[in-house]
């Protein structure tokens, strides 16, 4: 059975541009969780938190996840699970109800990166992050604590990828090789 490679991370880590870069390199689908989250609620993240709360965005995730790791198209031809690129939010895997349904729907590989990385990645975008936002810190001091707290739950990961000095070819060449060997059954993934 060829695997469903889910990504996952914190943000500014490369999960939506590598799946999106890694999904046209191996012609697999490209699911992306939060566009989903987006889809269903019919307004940008940021706006959710702000009119509805994170409680309401988490629900909202769980459900996407849910159907989507429940979902498993099979080839009419030879009855096999498609394969398919899955990127996720930066907080999905801290639910366990989540990481199991996507431990069981594929391969999770987290990316993470050093904070000074992820800070001068966000750039401006930082004011549409609404995790960043909260408890009156500096933005370093609130990556630096969020990414403690979600430590335990990027390190149930099968495969970690540090992001930090590598562009998007080379974080979809090393997923591949990770893969590739975490696979005993000798799976490939080709284009």
């Amino acid at each position: 059975m060829a695997p469903r490679l889910i990504l996952t991370g914190f943000m500014a880590t490369g999960k939506s541009a590598v799946a999106r870069a890694m999904a046209r390199r191996l012609a697999w689908p490209l699911f992306d969780c939060d566009a989903a989250v987006v889809a269903r609620a019919r307004m940008p993240i940021a706006e959710i938190f702000r009119t509805h709360g994170e409680a309401f965005f988490r629900t909202l995730e769980r459900e996407v996840i849910a159907a989507l790791a429940a979902a498993a198209p099979r080839c009419p031809q030879c009855g096999e699970i498609r394969p398919a690129v899955i990127a996720t939010g930066g907080g999905a895997i801290v639910d366990p109800v989540n990481y199991e349904a996507l431990a069981r729907a594929g391969v999770i590989i987290c990316l993470t990166a050093r904070p000074e990385v992820i800070v001068r990645r966000l750039g401006r975008s930082i004011r549409s992050r609404p995790m960043l936002t909260q408890g009156g810190k500096s933005v370093r001091e609130r990556v630096a604590e969020l990414l403690e707290a979600r430590r335990a739950a990027y390190g149930r990961a099968a495969i970690t990828i540090d992001t930090s000095n590598l562009d998007i070819d080379q974080v979809v060449e090393t997923i591949i090789d990770r893969v590739a060997a975490l696979t005993s059954e000798g799976c490939r993934l080709s284009a």
